[in-house]
């Protein structure tokens, strides 16, 4: 008898995945056999992202890619979008069904309820509170850990507290479990997740510097890395631990999204230039090379030329690594969507290209700065061409021959202008 065969695709961050993973194995768990999305398949999984108009349109866009491939299929979304907009995506023809944010992870036993195609499972999002644990497993080498789920914050800008509830997290201990969990099916390394990871601790009385402290001990488990964290939540004492530890590695992703006081204001951060940019000067004073890759939003409601002049200045004197850059686009239900002074299209692409530069610049100064250093390197398992690669602790790509020998192994490699991998 033919196994039944599930494909999905992800879209978005990090947590994302770790969650597509949890929920796929419940299927994996029960005779389906995985095939790579695009293929025919007799349930296909979306999970989706709304962080900007963009996300939004890829997930619609990949329904339909779904649907195209497999007309008998269940398809199947869920995440971030299948919670904003649920009836919008349910009406694509050949979905059969959307599970909002509290039902994504029952999506295997709704599968084999629903007959129907265009269902949704829906919920108010005040009626999310529960944390479902999740983490990844397709990667040999690297797993992202879910450390922490929605957000508190309320950005004038974002969606996510809107899709994803308020801030929540299981405790270090059942964490520190999962990493064991993890160790035990031979990942080196671990990426920590969540929506807003600095704010960890606060539904079990714990803080993050609890949890890394633990994670830290985990035998296995031979890097650590911190996804995106608020600059006021990175605390000193983060700084120093992470400084001295064999495991936690120097990279960070840090959101500035504007470098204009007035416009953080607007935007409701809960921090000033001053205090990022202060922030950034600790971490390379406590942590030498580290690789900081910064979020900046650009073109948002009432930013002058002088505005992003500030966010330019700002960031061009600062020892960065490089820019993650999202142009502005109005999200359904947020105060910036009601702002006036909304800056044309041509303007936010013209400031999108001059940060795009500077980007380039910053990353390219960073990765020359480190010819001829010695660094350990995690090889991947992927062969594209006769080549495989890896990362350095701090986030420089390197390229080398491909050799199965060497997947999921830590080496230690000269870095030269040949075996970098310098992407723009």
């Amino acid at each position: 008898m033919l196994k039944k065969t599930i494909s999905f695709h992800t879209l978005g961050c990090k947590l994302n995945f770790a969650e597509s993973s949890t929920i796929i194995k419940k299927f994996t768990d029960n005779g389906f056999q995985k095939v790579k999305f695009g293929e025919k398949a007799d349930v296909s999984i979306i999970n989706t992202c709304t962080v900007t108009s963009q996300a939004d349109k890829k997930s619609r866009q990949a329904i339909k890619k779904a649907v195209k491939k497999s007309e008998s299929a269940k398809i199947i979304v869920v995440g971030c979008s299948a919670q904003l907009h649920q009836q919008e995506l349910a009406d694509i023809e050949g979905v059969c069904f959307v599970a909002g944010a509290k039902d994504k992870f029952n999506v295997f036993e709704l599968y084999q309820e629903i007959e129907n195609k265009n269902t949704v499972i829906s919920c108010e999002i005040n009626d999310v509170d529960t944390y479902d644990s999740a983490y990844s497993i397709g990667d040999r080498t690297r797993s992202f850990l879910k450390v922490q789920d929605g957000c508190d914050y309320v950005c004038t800008y974002c969606t996510i507290p809107l899709a994803r509830g308020k801030s929540r997290n299981t405790f270090v201990k059942d964490i520190v479990n999962q990493a064991n969990d993890i160790a035990k099916n031979g990942f080196q390394e671990i990426v920590l997740t969540g929506v807003n990871i600095g704010d960890f601790g606060k539904s079990t009385n714990e803080t993050f510097f609890d949890l890394i402290k633990e994670l830290d001990k985990v035998e296995g488990i031979k890097r650590y890395r911190i996804s995106s964290i608020e600059p006021n939540l990175l605390t000193t004492e983060i700084l120093k631990f992470v400084a001295k530890s064999d495991k936690f590695l120097p990279h960070f992703h840090i959101p500035l999204q504007a470098g204009s006081d007035k416009i953080l204001a607007q935007m409701k951060r809960r921090y000033n230039s001053n205090l990022f940019k202060n922030k950034i000067l600790e971490i390379n004073e406590i942590i030498p090379d580290t690789f900081l890759g910064i979020d900046v939003i650009v073109g948002f409601p009432n930013e002058t030329d002088d505005d992003f002049q500030k966010t330019y200045n700002l960031l061009s004197e600062l020892p960065i690594s490089f820019l993650h850059i999202f142009p502005y686009s109005d999200r359904k239900n947020t105060v910036s969507e009601q702002m006036k002074n909304k800056i044309n299209g041509k303007i936010i692409n013209n400031r999108t290209a001059i940060l795009k530069k500077l980007s380039d610049e910053k990353h390219s100064q960073f990765y020359k700065k480190h010819i001829d250093k010695n660094y350990d390197v995690l090889f991947e398992s992927q062969n594209i061409k006769g080549k495989m690669f890896g990362f350095t602790s701090n986030y420089i790509k390197i390229e080398a021959d491909f050799d199965e020998k060497l997947i999921n192994k830590i080496k230690n490699v000269k870095l030269s202008e040949k075996n970098m991998k310098f992407e723009n």
